[in-house]
């Protein structure tokens, strides 16, 4: 009796682990030409699959319809769960709505998905913080509490693609921190470029931030030994590094160089902080989002709610297309990484070794 008992007792414990391995999740990326996206994909792969699910990862190449096609290929494969980083958050509300009709849980991973009932969780970083502590970073680097419209300082801007609402919060973040004092003259913007639409990026695109920002160059007469240019606002790292680029074919160096930001991390970007050609970059630990995730798919996969910490927040509604619906969502907790604490933040973490940013 005591024999079957412990057989029935192990039976029961294992149970879990095979129905686990039983349940597809579907993780759907933008591209494999970011660093971060190959990064995201890949910790989200290899935890999932630690805690025993079957995981179907595919990378969409920035490509819209491909990334609606694999999302229908994932649906009609059984995926049982969708977690989705968007390309465009406004695109997937059709192939979406074939999930909800087949109850497939979707979790937004990073960017909002927009206009649509069918996504159930929200998954990302606190993007408001991300913004104010790049413009907290701005304010302190280069003294704006103490200075005045006598002596300003010279800035341009530039964020993301338009079509992630995330850069609402990002250089939304920013801007509440900076614009006081671009009211107040302390801040001089030479190319009045500071709406979001003038400062957007499409796709995040390197190039077409290298190229915007050599148009700044010529237009405004930016050097190292012309007009004055004291940073650069970039919402992350992909937009800084054309950025950088465009100043490095100007003539700066690392002994003259604009304060640049970013987010991310990313390696150039980290290189770039130890070359002196970007000041700062915010970290974003993409283990952390990963684990996040799998503890929601856990309590889907179990019938219960999965953990939040924001209720309030994300409305996935268009403005002007319908009632407010709220995405409960759970957010983790940025930071900046520049040249004096990185090694903590980015070696000892174990996140990359010094070899990867020294080869």
């Amino acid at each position: 009796m005591k024999k079957l008992v412990v057989v029935l007792m192990a039976a029961l414990m294992i149970m879990p682990m095979f129905a686990a391995k039983k349940t597809k999740v579907g993780v759907s990326m933008p591209t494999k030409d970011l660093q971060r996206w190959n990064q995201d994909g890949a910790n989200m792969k290899a935890q999932l699959e630690k805690a025993g699910y079957t995981v179907d990862l595919q990378y969409a190449a920035n490509d819209i319809p491909t990334q609606i096609s694999q999302i229908e290929n994932m649906i009609t494969g059984k995926c049982s769960v969708l977690v989705i980083a968007c390309i465009d958050g406004s695109s997937l509300s059709g192939v979406l709505e074939q999930a909800r009709k087949k109850k497939i849980q979707v979790i937004a991973y990073d960017r909002l998905i927009m206009d649509t009932k069918a996504v159930s969780y929200y998954a990302t970083f606190d993007n408001y913080k991300v913004g104010t502590l790049q413009g907290d970073y701005l304010v302190e680097k280069l003294g704006l509490k103490t200075r005045t419209a006598d002596d300003p300082v010279y800035m341009e801007f530039f964020t993301g693609d338009p079509g992630d609402n995330n850069i609402n919060f990002f250089f939304g973040g920013a801007m509440d921190v900076l614009t006081p004092y671009i009211k107040s003259g302390v801040i001089v913007c030479p190319s009045g470029q500071t709406a979001k639409a003038q400062c957007a990026t499409l796709a995040w695109s390197t190039e077409e931030a290298q190229k915007r920002m050599e148009n700044l160059i010529t237009s405004n007469k930016y050097g190292p030994k012309a007009t004055k240019l004291d940073a650069v606002y970039c919402s992350n790292d992909s937009t800084a590094n054309g950025v950088t680029n465009a100043l490095l074919d100007a003539g700066y160096t690392a002994e003259n160089f604009p304060i640049i930001t970013g987010q991310d991390c990313d390696i150039v970007s980290v290189k770039n902080m130890l070359k002196g050609t970007q000041a700062m970059s915010i970290f974003k630990d993409t283990r952390t989002l990963a684990e996040q995730v799998v503890k929601m798919v856990d309590a889907l996969m179990q019938g219960k709610k999965a953990p939040v910490n924001d209720e309030k927040t994300y409305d996935n509604t268009t403005p002007g297309k319908g009632k407010a619906n709220i995405v409960p969502s759970y957010l983790c907790d940025p930071v900046f990484g520049d040249i004096n604490n990185y090694k903590t933040l980015l070696i000892d973490s174990g996140y990359y070794t010094m070899d990867e940013l020294t080869k």
